[in-house]
């Protein structure tokens, strides 16, 4: 009979504690960083097109060499970064590792005004589409990066508002709260001016 009693009792404590927020730390926690995996993700595909569209401008745009140069050292610089799980938990790093990605959007904002100055370059059927991925993968990025701030927003609102709190010090107290993305340009708040 105390046996029963002791895993009932175990049952009823185990049911009440699943359904009063007691997993949601690491689920949240689990979310910021399945949302970051997908921001590294959309960095990596930019990083994988940008070679080939500057490739495909070097052959029609030779003499804006400049440009390509900016373009392929800050994808280098990109490239060069070691990223892990852990650089989440490291604002300096993060904010890093944001200005070199700020780095490559600049330098291919800059190649973008070369293709206008070249309108046999525009009318190239590779570049065309080259370029309208590239498009697309800054626009995932944006979406990325947007996820990536509401997870961190759910999991740190999670930890600092009651009952999450009261769990973060009783159970989770090793996980920290995250840092999110900030604009790392000057000014990023005005729109950007081209000139021709």
């Amino acid at each position: 009979m105390k046996w029963f009693l002791r895993i009932g009792v175990v049952v009823a404590l185990m049911t009440a504690l699943s359904g009063c927020g007691i997993n949601n730390i690491p689920t949240y926690d689990e979310a910021v960083k399945a949302a970051w995996g997908q921001v590294q993700n959309q960095y990596q595909r930019r990083a994988d097109l940008v070679p080939n569209l500057v490739e495909t401008v070097k052959g029609y745009a030779t003499q804006e060499r400049e440009t390509l140069t900016a373009v392929t050292e800050a994808r280098s610089k990109v490239a060069s970064m070691q990223v892990s799980p852990e650089l989440i938990n490291d604002p300096e790093k993060l904010k890093q590792f944001d200005q070199a990605q700020q780095q490559l959007t600049g330098a291919l904002s800059r190649l973008m005004v070369v293709v206008e100055r070249y309108p046999d370059l525009k009318s190239n059927q590779n570049f065309l589409a080259l370029q309208s991925q590239l498009e697309g993968t800054e626009n995932r990025i944006s979406v990325a990066r947007r996820d990536y701030i509401q997870a961190v927003q759910q999991y740190n609102t999670e930890i600092r508002t009651y009952p999450g709190r009261f769990w973060h010090s009783m159970m989770y107290s090793d996980m920290p709260i995250r840092e999110t993305f900030e604009a790392t340009t000057e000014n990023a708040e005005k729109a950007p001016t081209v000139k021709f």
